[in-house]
């Protein structure tokens, strides 16, 4: 009989203590996870008239394809100072090496180059450098995010549209930079370097604004480039410190519509 009672007794220890670790893991499935993981956005500077520029260009194309999926984000900017060596890079800006010069301030270095790549706005290198640029985004999207941005967008023309941003964690040395880009574009180079050569192209910034941030939500007004269409273009905005280059949150929206009017697809992350 006393066996029978010890018996009894074990089995009730067992089941309870069963039910107990049943219950703390049903807890722990239900509790939500905090979503912190990080970012990666990619700023390459090239330029149609640098022969050492169409290997980066390709090894940004194989990035984008690859981390579709992924809150990998690139922009390359297509900086002028090539242009006096006997070709005009078509999508080349005075804005863009001016920005290019300013990550030489913030990152203490002496000069600048091409292919550069700056990565979060904390780390340059060589653009055709594949193995460092994996290892900086397998990096930064192993980080927690200190920031965070959301998009929405409707075009009221097909010159203008007004972007609709939400934030958190930004301070007040923080500005919503917005990028126009172009997805893909081709060139048939006739003169200087890249004589010759048709050069392919990704995530051609068109337009950069800067936008100053008026709380945690606002609306900004976005200058459309020409030759503009919903088919080939995005959106691309990211929350960048003033004071020493640093990009915290970045977002993307793509258009849908007809002929650059109509709504857009809420930020991609």
């Amino acid at each position: 009989m006393r066996t029978a009672k010890i018996l009894t007794l074990a089995a009730f220890l067992i089941a309870a203590a069963l039910g107990t670790t049943a219950f703390i893991n049903a807890k722990h499935t239900n509790v939500p996870i905090a979503d912190n993981k990080g970012f990666a956005l990619i700023e390459l500077y090239t330029s149609e008239g640098c022969s050492s520029c169409p290997p980066a260009d390709e090894l940004v194309a194989k990035i984008q394809k690859e981390n579709a999926d992924k809150p990998v984000y690139i922009l390359a900017y297509h900086v002028d100072y090539w242009n006096r060596l006997g070709w005009k890079d078509q999508f080349s800006s005075a804005d863009f090496s001016k920005r290019q010069n300013e990550y030489a301030n913030y990152l203490n270095i002496n000069s600048v180059y091409t292919p550069q790549i700056v990565v979060n706005g904390r780390t340059e290198f060589v653009g055709s450098e594949e193995g460092t640029l994996r290892n900086a985004i397998r990096t930064n999207l192993q980080k927690s995010s200190s920031a965070q941005l959301d998009l929405s967008v409707s075009a009221t023309n097909s010159s203008h549209a007004d972007l609709k941003y939400t934030t958190q964690g930004a301070d007040k040395s923080t500005v919503l930079q917005v990028a126009v880009l172009q997805k893909n574009a081709q060139t048939k180079v006739l003169r200087g370097e890249n004589g010759g050569h048709t050069l392919s192209h990704v995530q051609i910034v068109r337009e950069l604004q800067e936008v100053s941030l008026k709380g945690n939500n606002g609306i900004a007004n976005i200058t459309l480039p020409h030759g503009f269409d919903t088919q080939n273009w995005e959106i691309m905005g990211f929350l960048q410190n003033t004071s020493n280059g640093a990009i915290i949150a970045a977002s993307r929206v793509s258009f849908t519509g007809e002929a650059g009017i109509g709504a857009m697809v809420k930020s991609s992350k």
